[in-house]
């Protein structure tokens, strides 16, 4: 059994390892990406930027088009709640009423919350949080009813794990909550045995509508 844990762990860390240099390896590309759009809107922008202008006014009224979100949560044997139903995945830049607080999915904003292990103090905007959903990241949210120790050990927990993200939610129904994309449960605090095995079947996990897209490079406070 020892022996089956130690492997557990190992290969844990083996895969958080491989994650965090596969991040960074995206973020020196992302940098070198950015360099190279700026040079090519400032060009675009001196040639009179018409194309540009043009291209948001179509991208605009694509994403308004066919955005349907729609079903229920079915609850599993191991009390985690998975949506049934269609998750739509526009890009908007308005904000999004959802059926679920914390939402699990949706049309979000283009802009990402970084979500390569951070904390954040302050409830975030959720139409940026969900597109960190839809890149393979877990969403820790808590109330203040949460204990104090719990919290700080979570935060802990995110900080050493990529793809994960963590703020303060009192609009939700239970003092601390776990969501993926399409995916969501209760855990009664940070000992709870479901929040690791929550963490090693979402982070990344097989509901990521975007695999490998960078946590990285978005919005932070």
């Amino acid at each position: 059994m020892g022996s089956a844990k130690k492997s557990s762990s190992t290969e844990r860390q083996a895969r958080i390892a491989e994650m965090r240099r596969a991040e960074e390896a995206r973020e020196r590309r992302n940098r070198i990406l950015t360099i190279t759009a700026s040079v090519v809107v400032v060009g675009a922008l001196v040639a009179g930027g018409v194309v540009l202008v043009r291209s948001q006014s179509d991208d605009s009224g694509d994403t308004a088009a066919g955005s349907e979100t729609s079903g229920s949560f079915v609850t599993g044997e191991d009390g985690v709640r998975t949506w049934k139903g269609t998750l739509s995945r526009n890009h908007v830049t308005k904000d999004v009423t959802y059926p679920a607080e914390p939402p699990v999915g949706g049309d979000h904003n283009q802009v990402w919350m970084n979500c390569n292990g951070d904390v954040y103090t302050k409830p975030l905007n959720n139409v940026n949080a969900v597109h960190s959903l839809e890149h393979g990241a877990v969403w820790v949210t808590y109330t203040d009813k949460a204990p104090k120790a719990d919290v700080e050990a979570l935060a802990a927990k995110v900080k050493k794990t990529p793809y994960t993200l963590m703020s303060p939610n009192d609009g939700q129904k239970d003092p601390i909550m776990l969501t993926a994309w399409g995916h969501q449960r209760t855990v009664t605090g940070a000992g709870d045995a479901n929040v690791d095995k929550f963490f090693e079947k979402f982070v990344q996990g097989e509901q990521t509508p975007e695999p490998g897209a960078a946590c990285t490079n978005g919005l932070s406070q």
